[in-house]
């Protein structure tokens, strides 16, 4: 979900339950997770995203500035780039001969939207036949602010940067947005569902909150 006001744009998504207050939290690439009772309104929680907008849009920045930090990477013969969770000098991830900084720079995103691609489609193949699901189409784009999403339609898209995660990683996202395709709202029944496939879902997706900033180009 996502609501704009001001110059605060917010993509956010919703766990309904049993407590008896909305609560909201942000993980290291910005997306913001709200915690809301059964049966309260999207205006509800929409007024309380705006409420804390101050905040958000502090915490926004400071990721932003985290992730300028870790953005300068070396594209000489001493920088090392992520893929599947360890780290490549650049020759060994693409070819660096005679190309200039943007041209390393335009190979190397290339060569994670492929590697990503190659990845996911098969790692689908292995959870969809557990969960008995399969998705309309699966796509694979860059965003600032998730890992994955699926509509309603059934498409599912991936940001490339999961290619510098580490399999078990990859996996969760995966098994996550395939879950989606059961349970659109990240109900009890929603998170029962990921935790029958990988009981240990939290820790791979805490590698992410805590070594997604370094996941850059």
């Amino acid at each position: 979900m996502r609501v704009e006001f001001e110059d605060l744009v917010v993509e956010y998504d919703v766990q309904y339950g049993k407590g008896k207050k909305i609560v909201l939290s942000m993980d290291s690439i910005g997306f913001v997770s709200v915690k809301a009772p059964n049966n309260t309104s999207e205006i509800t929680i929409v007024d309380v995203i705006k409420q804390h907008a101050k905040v958000i849009k502090q915490r926004q920045e400071n990721i932003s500035k985290s992730k300028d930090r870790f953005r300068e990477k070396s594209y000489g013969g001493e920088g090392k780039f992520l893929h599947l969770g360890k780290e490549f000098f650049l020759d060994e991830l693409i070819d660096t001969k005679e190309l200039s900084e943007d041209e390393l720079r335009i190979n190397l995103k290339k060569f994670y939207i492929l590697s990503c691609k190659k990845i996911v489609n098969q790692r689908i193949k292995v959870y969809q036949e557990q969960l008995r699901v399969k998705p309309k189409s699966i796509e694979v784009d860059e965003s600032n602010t998730k890992w994955g999403a699926c509509t309603s339609s059934k498409k599912i898209t991936f940001n490339y940067r999961l290619a510098m995660a580490p399999i078990e990683s990859i996996d969760y996202v995966v098994v996550h947005e395939l879950c989606h395709l059961l349970h659109m709202n990240h109900d009890r029944s929603f998170w029962r569902k990921i935790g029958s496939i990988l009981p240990d879902y939290k820790k791979r997706e805490e590698y992410l909150k805590k070594y997604g900033p370094f996941m850059t180009l």
